[in-house]
């Protein structure tokens, strides 16, 4: 049995619906009946995040224990490499989680939310996006079959938009910020289904497998802590689940500390930590920023966001242009070419190691999020 569940008001409604937000305007979760994680006929399986299948809601005849491999839309996703880099003295190992069909993690999100489309029969959806999760949301649906349509920034980088383009999505630009693309997108979404990476926990349900493969890779194991990119928060949040999941299974025997980092141009959630406030609130974008793909005003599931920082002691941080730029030339020096959201997480790590956040001794696992390729026109100006 799965439906969607408003945490505010306790309202429950059926999946098959095209609602993308509770009456009371809050984000809807999903609730699910929990199934066992098999580790030893997991290790047995393809190497791609449907290896958890017991874990994802998605093909199950009837929502029942039988798994039905034609509901799954994937692309051969996950099992991203683990790696150590040289240059640390703490152990500090990257998850290349932009070794993807996309080049992003987001597409993670994007297999398991257009499996949910295809199980429901939606022939048309509309997204938002600064360019990583239209481009995933754009390559599933053609894989699916699915019209789609990406709102973006008019100031989006060249290579994701035509990326986008290419997969055969209508792509419309928008004038203004990350939150005018939002806000353009709505009333869309109020006719068409909105596979939103944001609004639709069935996202959520794919970005959490980056979780379950750090355990898996670490001998089923928790890192000390984790470190990512953090803007409206779906990598944040799927870590969250997933290591919550593992825990209440008793798989692992901590959830890890995890660490979220934010440009300075943008950074409502840092905000909020440094006050200790109860809430996030909105923050406008005060300028430009290389890290276009975390440029969020306002997350859409800030309590969520709220509530994973208070349960795992998480930190936030914030990394400047001078920071990002930096970030990008330490990994490239060690073979590691990624776009500049990405890069936010090199210098954020020093920031963490110098304020006693992160201590001799502890395992370190950051989250590179996005393929350099994705930001040529912009990475070519830093040269």
């Amino acid at each position: 049995m799965i439906e969607y569940i408003c945490n505010t008001c306790n309202v429950t409604h059926p999946i098959d619906t095209i609602r993308y937000k509770c009456d009371c305007g809050r984000p809807l979760n999903l609730k699910k009946t929990s199934t066992p994680f098999p580790i030893e006929p997991i290790k047995k399986r393809g190497n791609t995040l449907w290896r958890y299948h017991e874990a994802l809601p998605i093909g199950l005849d009837d929502k029942s224990t039988t798994f039905v491999d034609a509901s799954i839309i994937s692309l051969g996703e996950g099992m991203t490499p683990l790696l150590s880099l040289n240059g640390s003295q703490r152990d500090h190992r990257f998850k290349l989680d932009f070794i993807f069909p996309t080049g992003s993690y987001k597409d993670r999100g994007a297999s398991v939310l257009l499996s949910e489309v295809k199980e429901l029969g939606v022939q048309e959806v509309v997204e938002d996006s600064s360019g990583n999760a239209g481009a995933a949301i754009a390559a599933y649906s053609a894989k699916a079959g699915v019209d789609c349509t990406i709102y973006c920034p008019a100031s989006t980088s060249k290579g994701k938009l035509a990326q986008i383009a290419m997969y055969g999505a209508k792509l419309k630009l928008i004038e203004g910020n990350r939150a005018a693309t939002t806000q353009a997108v709505l009333q869309a979404a109020e006719t068409t289904y909105y596979a939103s990476h944001n609004w639709n926990p069935f996202f959520l349900e794919g970005t959490k497998t980056v979780a379950f493969e750090i355990a898996e890779q670490l001998g089923w194991k928790a890192p000390d802590q984790v470190i990512c990119p953090v803007g409206f928060g779906s990598i944040y949040l799927g870590l969250y689940i997933g290591f919550r999941e593992l825990h209440e299974q008793k798989i692992i025997a901590k959830i890890p500390r995890l660490l979220g980092v934010q440009s300075a141009a943008c950074c409502p959630i840092y905000k909020a930590y440094v006050a200790n406030a109860a809430e996030i609130k909105r923050s406008p974008q005060t300028s430009e920023t290389l890290a276009e793909g975390i440029t969020s005003e306002l997350p859409i599931r800030a309590q969520m966001i709220m509530e994973a920082i208070h349960e795992t002691h998480g930190v936030f941080t914030t990394v400047d242009e001078e920071e990002i730029k930096a970030g990008i030339k330490t990994l490239a020096a060690r073979g590691i070419y990624v776009e500049p959201t990405s890069a936010v997480v090199v210098k954020g790590f020093d920031k963490f190691v110098t304020n006693g956040i992160i201590r001799e001794g502890e395992l370190t696992v950051s989250i590179l999020t996005g393929s350099g390729l994705k930001a040529t026109d912009k990475l070519m100006k830093l040269m």
